[in-house]
């Protein structure tokens, strides 16, 4: 019979019990359907619940014919005083008036029937906020080209947002003026920033394969292994259902991907058997990944730290994202031989121009070319 090891912890005046299940994988659905309140906690690696009156022997019963409980003693965490984060210094903007409101809700009800991607409404809507509040004291359908080069400048430029916040913003403004003021706004109003010509961030085998290693929940090696093996973005990996998995044709669907398409990835078939061991654990009912409550897509923010400690674990010292990996699965595809127009299809990518980029970051003909100082003779 397997061990669960336990231990209260009371932290800032509340108090906590601590659930460590080493190897113990196929226990955890029986907690997560038993505590709607379980958190798991990524610095101790262990799952956590309020320490309510009788969790004890809740616990006990719960796992009397799966496990033995064994509570350690007691930690008290030392109560250093908390800090206030430094946030970035940012230009004050007035509230938004009630007819400004009532203009950007007209815009968001635009987008909504139009069926633009929930990401994509909310940036716009977040960026035309910021440009209508930036402007309350002027009609915008007054707005001079001096107006906008003042909000470019002042705004954008000189608190540092990214090339693709401005061009964020240039998107919203164009839509905007078209299909709610009825304008045009002229190029050379909405200058769009030098385009950036960054390389791909792009992992070896090696630290893939260290990354999966070190990663020792059955589920979040799932998740990686899914991440990197189709070349998947991260909302994508979340938001697949079990009728996506075609597994007797070895194939995934992803629907409604960005720009509300769908396209088939092939699925590895260690990857297919890996999901089937992870189903057989875990049990979700609708959402191949589910969080803590069931039924719902996992969170997001706890995928990213999933990566995170992986990464940390694996020993390498990289600011390594869930993007690197489909970058990643792109670029040693391509090494494999694989063509550039099957890359294309398998990434959901609508230019051949965007897929090109990882020609760039391949190894395969960079290795294959000789350096001149080869030619050179010793004295």
């Amino acid at each position: 019979m397997k061990t669960i090891l336990t231990r209260y912890l009371y932290c800032y005046g509340r108090g906590w019990l601590l659930i460590y299940l080493p190897h113990a994988d196929e226990l955890v659905p029986i907690l997560k359907n038993n505590f709607g309140e379980l958190k798991w906690n990524y610095t101790t690696q262990t799952y956590m619940i309020h320490a309510f009156k009788g969790v004890g022997s809740r616990l006990h019963l719960l796992f009397k014919n799966h496990a033995k409980i064994e509570f350690g003693e007691t930690y008290h965490f030392p109560e250093y005083p908390r800090t206030k984060s430094k946030k970035k210094k940012t230009i004050e903007l007035p509230p938004m008036s009630a007819s400004q409101q009532e203009t950007l809700d007209r815009f968001e009800s635009f987008l909504i029937t139009k069926r633009y991607a929930q990401n994509t409404i909310k940036t716009y809507v977040g960026a035309l906020s910021v440009f209508m509040r930036y402007f309350s004291h002027k009609p915008l359908d007054t707005l001079s080209e001096t107006d906008i080069i003042e909000f470019n400048e002042k705004y954008i430029v000189d608190q540092k947002y990214s090339f693709a916040y401005q061009n964020q913003v240039i998107n919203a403004l164009k839509l905007f003026y078209r299909v709610s003021l009825g304008l045009s706004p002229s190029p050379s109003i909405l200058l769009r920033p030098r385009r950036e010509h960054r390389l791909p961030n792009v992992l070896d085998k090696n630290e893939i394969q260290r990354i999966l290693s070190a990663t020792q929940n059955l589920k979040h090696r799932a998740m990686l292994s899914l991440a990197y093996g189709c070349g998947l973005r991260q909302g994508e990996v979340l938001h697949i259902q079990f009728k996506d998995i075609l597994s007797d044709r070895g194939l995934l669907l992803i629907k409604e991907a960005k720009g509300n398409k769908d396209r088939l990835v092939p699925l590895s078939p260690k990857i297919l058997t890996l999901l089937r061991e992870y189903y057989r654990a875990y049990r979700p009912q609708k959402y191949l990944f589910e969080g803590e409550v069931v039924g719902q897509k996992y969170s997001s923010v706890s995928f990213q730290k999933v990566l995170k400690k992986s990464v940390k674990l694996a020993g390498i010292n990289k600011p390594v994202t869930l993007h690197w990996l489909r970058h990643s699965y792109a670029t040693h595809l391509l090494e494999r031989g694989t063509d550039l127009r099957y890359i294309q299809e398998i990434l959901g990518h609508k230019s051949t121009r965007t897929t090109e980029i990882y020609t760039h970051v391949s190894n395969k003909n960079i290795r294959e070319i000789q350096s001149p100082f080869d030619d050179l003779t010793e004295d």
